[in-house]
């Protein structure tokens, strides 16, 4: 930046020449410092780290991979395969930049055209020689590899940018890589990761994404010595299921159609299950998961009109096109995507969503079979009028019930006396919809509240209260509840089950992806655990550590109290609304829910008489 030098104020005192700092210098970086900021671009945690090696696995053929974490994966993080394997000269250059086996050769004629059509149709998902270099840059890496057939493996290390080896070493067919002590030489980079449960959480979520997308290899992951999951080679169906949980397995309607060279498949949640946050959702392009930008506004265009704002969807879809219709090179993690023709990828994704979505009337689409349980048997809609309804049916999917008419205002006694001035909101009058409560105040002004937004609300504060003031009454169940969850989830929930003590909920494991709950809090009734139990593993998968978990706290306390309010459709009697009112009236912001939604609308004489044209 230059800076202009004003004419002096006097010519008796000119004003003083300021010497001008010396011009910066081009000079050529180190190999060590190019590689590092090269690492810093792939390998900004222990997760983008476990990313590119298991990905280097499959790209291998790996039929079965093992990744074992400790400290989070910044102590260490090992990656075992049984693929391809590589001798000493290819084990020698895959630590070098610039040098992969993923790219084919251009020749001697027309060789730049041929590798700009190679770095176009990547069908792979990573360059090898791309992501050891840059991990070995960032961690102590050694990597120990044996061809099929060789008589022995070999192994070589690169610790500071000083390489030992390759030399002969014992080792079985395949790849195994030990990361120790990542950004040891980038300690600035090292202080800015979180705590190794929340970096441990990410690895395990990358690995999961890729199970999920190559249900062809089988996979196991330990970490801190605990099997976090292990999964064998097994069809798409039996994986999703494995990764998302039988619940949410149970609700989700396959779909698979095709648009020219565009193909979508997978599974697309039933509207009736939905998550706090869009954790449950996986995208697949081309075998890769990415979380592209185009794909997440498709899938929340395809359910706006048949979810809560604020929920999402659970689905696993996966997108096939050719791969020169598709950038993959937008991002250096290769998240996410640059499509050819993204409007065509929006209009398939959402048509292809919104039609699986659309059973129901006359038509549902086939249930999602897995082992050992029979798929919904559908009744005619006709054999169902006048029918009483059963219990709930926990299967694939509800048989379609006739909607009964909605209900009119159900008036209540007068009140004893009129509205006191004191009270704002009034005495209830009617309910409306079984949902609505109609008041009307001294000043005859009227009012309307929204029983579950209001009830919730004053749950909320009555949880915060309670916490701030020695901690959350719990109520033991008589019989205690087994949730039936995810694996991930359950291990989250159990991994903070001292944190979720104090606010009332106690719980324990109960197997592989089971969740034992003993205790809720008092304030909340006699809710569903299973519901609040998975919205809370979203909150946590959000957080992370115990210190984030402090952070939201107030979130976790309104996901509480959304659980423990009084829903929408519940009779109330008189006494019920009116002791309604009076805790509003008391209760701080209670003019919102936890949501931030209105819970009463106010209309005035003036208001009303506005709304009917006479003024």
């Amino acid at each position: 930046m230059l800076t202009c030098r004003m004419p002096p104020s006097s010519p008796e005192r000119p004003a003083p020449e300021l010497p001008l700092p010396p011009l910066p210098r081009v000079r050529l970086l180190s190999e060590g410092m190019v590689n590092r900021i090269a690492a810093g671009e792939v390998i900004e945690r222990p997760a983008a780290a476990v990313k590119e090696l298991v990905e280097n696995a499959l790209d291998a053929g790996a039929a079965r991979i093992t990744v074992t974490l400790a400290g989070g994966g910044i102590e260490r993080i090992e990656v075992e395969d049984d693929g391809c394997g590589m001798g000493a000269a290819d084990l020698a250059l895959a630590i070098q930049r610039h040098c992969t086996s993923k790219l084919a050769p251009g020749g001697e004629r027309g060789a730049a055209g041929q590798d700009q059509d190679a770095l176009v149709r990547i069908t792979t998902l990573g360059f090898r020689g791309e992501a050891l270099p840059s991990i070995g840059a960032a961690g102590r890496l050694h990597v120990t590899s044996r061809l099929a057939g060789a008589a022995h493996a070999y192994a070589i290390r690169v610790e500071g940018g000083l390489v030992t080896g390759p030399a002969p070493a014992a080792g079985p067919p395949g790849t195994r890589v030990v990361v120790a002590d990542l950004f040891y030489a980038t300690p600035a980079r090292r202080k800015f990761l979180k705590h190794p449960r929340t970096e441990a959480e990410h690895a395990e979520h990358a690995v999961r994404r890729l199970a999920l997308a190559a249900p062809h290899a089988a996979f196991r992951c330990v970490t801190e010595g605990r099997v976090a999951f292990d999964l064998p080679a097994q069809d798409r169906a039996a994986r999703v299921t494995a990764l998302l949980g039988a619940e949410a397995a149970a609700a989700l309607l396959p779909l698979d159609e095709s648009r020219g060279d565009l193909r979508i498949s997978g599974f697309a949640g039933a509207p009736s299950v939905t998550r706090a946050t869009a954790a449950a959702q996986s995208l697949v392009v081309n075998g890769r998961p990415v979380l592209d930008p185009v794909l997440r506004t498709a899938l929340r265009v395809a359910y706006r009109e048949v979810i809560a704002a604020g929920r999402h969807p659970v689905a696993a879809l996966f997108l096939d096109l050719p791969a020169e219709a598709l950038d993959v090179n937008v991002h250096p993690a290769k998240s996410e995507l640059r499509f050819q023709d993204p409007a065509g990828v929006r209009s398939l994704v959402i048509g292809a969503i919104s039609r699986a979505l659309a059973g129901g009337a006359g038509a549902v689409s086939p249930p999602l079979q897995l082992a050992g349980r029979p798929p919904l048997q559908l009744v005619p809609l006709q054999s169902l009028q006048g029918r009483r309804p059963g219990p709930r049916y926990t299967g694939f999917a509800e048989a379609q019930l006739p909607l009964a008419a909605p209900p009119a205002a159900r008036s209540l006694p007068a009140p004893a006396a009129a509205p006191a001035p004191e009270y704002p909101l009034g005495a209830a009058v009617a309910q409306v919809l079984d949902t609505y409560i109609l008041a009307v105040a001294a000043d005859g002004s009227l009012v309307l509240v929204d029983q579950h937004a209001a009830h919730e609300r004053l749950t909320h504060e009555a949880l915060r209260t309670q916490h701030q003031t020695g901690g959350i009454r719990r109520q033991a169940l008589l019989l205690p509840v087994v949730v039936d969850m995810a694996p991930a989830d359950a291990a989250r929930l159990l991994a903070h089950a001292d944190d979720l003590l104090p606010l009332g909920l106690e719980i324990e494991g109960f197997g592989p992806g089971a969740v034992l709950v003993r205790a809720l809090p008092a304030a909340l009734g006699a809710p569903d655990p299973a519901p609040l139990l998975r919205d809370l593993a979203d909150e946590l998968a959000e957080g992370g550590e115990a210190t984030a978990l402090l952070a939201r706290l107030d979130a976790m306390l309104a996901r509480l109290a959304c659980h423990g309010s009084i829903r929408a459709g519940r009779r109330l009697l008189q006494a019920e609304m009116d002791a309604m009112l009076r805790q509003m009236e008391a209760t701080p912001r209670a003019a919102t829910c936890s949501h931030g939604r209105p819970t009463f609308l106010k209309l005035s004489r003036a208001e009303i008489e506005r709304l009917f044209g006479r003024r």
